[in-house]
């Protein structure tokens, strides 16, 4: 299962909704509870749900087109695990990024991995992924990531150097890139990168919903160095 929650730059969603459209994923399944927003989203004239699943028989992708309020995520995210259990996934992969202060200046976002198990650290460094040896993580997929390995569900995130404030486009297809170092996922990620300012310009409304959150959620922690590490 994929995850791509609004976070940082909004990585995750832009990354899974552009793997979601090129692969074709129907929606299967849909995420209602009395703690979410009272939002529902028009397709076609249609109401639908604001977070969905889409999904094939090889893989499934869990995607969010409204803010989920930070107060909330903790038991979402904790149902969202009890669902993947359910249904006896193989693993989890979660993608999102982390805000780096100086990403105008960065040509090529770097990805960091991270996992719910030594094992799986270990595929990700034969895989060629940079491991995110110490650090902070903050929003959905930290949440996502504590649950999984307290249920020992296999779970590995990527999360890539991203604008704290943009959706950043150039980012998700940085994480795609890594992503498909690890499961069968070929996604032509030229669009994105083709497209950059116009799906900055559809997305800046979420984004500025997401940052709210995220201030409420206090990720510029992600900026800090856990104290036990600091020499």
């Amino acid at each position: 299962m994929l995850q791509g929650l609004p976070d940082v730059g909004l990585v995750g969603l832009i990354a899974t909704s552009h793997i979601i459209s090129k692969l074709g994923l129907s929606e299967m399944a849909f995420l209602d509870s009395e703690i979410l927003p009272p939002v529902a989203v028009l397709h076609e004239g249609l109401p639908c749900s604001p977070v969905r699943v889409f999904g094939n028989k090889e893989l499934v992708a869990l995607v969010s087109e409204v803010v989920i309020p930070a107060e909330v995520l903790q038991p979402i995210m904790r149902g969202v695990v009890e669902w993947v259990q359910s249904k006896e996934m193989k693993m989890v992969l979660s993608l999102g990024g982390i805000p780096m202060p100086n990403r105008q200046d960065i040509t090529e976002p770097k990805v960091f991995g991270l996992a719910s198990n030594r094992a799986l650290l270990g595929m990700l460094r034969e895989k060629g992924v940079e491991i995110m040896e110490e650090g902070f993580i903050v929003g959905p997929h930290a949440l996502l990531m504590r649950y999984c390995t307290k249920s020992n569900v296999p779970a590995i995130s990527l999360l890539s150097q991203a604008f704290y404030n943009y959706p950043d486009p150039e980012a998700a297809a940085a994480t795609i890139k890594e992503l498909s170092k690890i499961v069968d996922v070929q996604v032509d990620v030229s669009e994105l990168l083709e497209k950059g300012e116009e799906i900055r310009l559809r997305l800046r409304d979420i984004m500025r919903r997401t940052q709210s959150e995220l201030a409420r959620m206090r990720k510029s922690q992600e900026y800090d160095l856990p104290s036990l590490y600091v020499a």
